[in-house]
């Protein structure tokens, strides 16, 4: 849904303070979608023991711990730390992107900054991240879709139903409905069939933090079909059934050409 491109250099800067060593493969698989973790660094007071459990994921994944001492209770000196760092790397670095993992909303205005000088920001974090950080990343994942394990009881999205919604619960969901109909209709052509690519990428310019697997569902097309309120038409690529390019229409249109 945005675009991205395997060779992008992506510097990965973790707030050991608002991330859990539990979502650390998840992480970097999701990261490896959107290009190569040239920097990795993960920021705070490792002269404590709150952090031991970071000390396996980080030998084995490659991530630099960069110590940062906390000078007073209640002043947050990881994130000032994290923020200097970001802004060297910026003019220091020949980057694509910037992977932010945190929930902390003081982040916002680095994600802004970084944005401005035409680079691409991956915000990770919980469901509980405030929405102006949220806003401020070009794509952000909630960092409950990220864990291996299955028993994780963070996530409280569809308590009460099946891992896999049905297509009633999810039109029951009217900020999705919507969510998805406005973006098939900015992105159809005059006959009223979109591109599934195409409506991702509106999706995600609308909500940063658009993540089919929040809806129990893998991928966008698996999400499109489940809900069952839009046809669908599958083409093959260049006459070949290897490959299909996917098209929907609002059901409500069928009766147009």
């Amino acid at each position: 849904m945005v675009t991205k491109n395997e060779n992008d250099k992506l510097a990965v800067l973790i707030d050991a303070d608002n991330a859990q060593p539990s979502i650390i493969e998840g992480l970097m698989d999701e990261i490896a979608i959107y290009g190569v973790a040239s920097v990795k660094r993960i920021y705070g007071d490792w002269t404590t023991t709150k952090h031991s459990s970071w000390k396996n994921e980080l030998l084995e994944h490659s991530i630099n711990p960069i110590q940062q001492f906390t000078y007073t209770t209640g002043k947050n000196a990881v994130d000032s730390t994290l923020i200097i760092d970001a802004m060297d790397l910026l003019y220091t670095e020949k980057l694509d992107g910037f992977c932010i993992i945190s929930s902390d909303s003081d982040f916002t205005r680095l994600a802004q900054r970084i944005r401005e000088e035409g680079l691409k920001v991956y915000g990770f974090g919980e469901e509980k991240t405030p929405l102006p950080f949220i806003a401020a990343c070009d794509k952000f994942i909630y960092t409950e879709n990220l864990r291996k394990d299955e028993k994780e009881e963070d996530s409280k999205r569809y308590q009460s139903i099946s891992k896999k919604p049905t297509s009633r619960q999810l039109k029951g969901n009217t900020k999705l409905v919507n969510l998805l109909r406005t973006a098939v209709e900015d992105s159809a052509d005059d006959d009223g069939w979109a591109l599934l690519s195409a409506v991702g990428e509106n999706i995600v310019k609308r909500r940063p933090d658009f993540d089919p697997r929040s809806y129990g569902c893998k991928k966008l097309g698996e999400l499109v079909e489940t809900i069952d309120l839009f046809e669908i038409d599958k083409k093959a690529q260049n006459g070949s059934n290897k490959g299909f390019t996917i098209y929907i229409k609002d059901k409500r249109n069928l009766n147009k050409k």
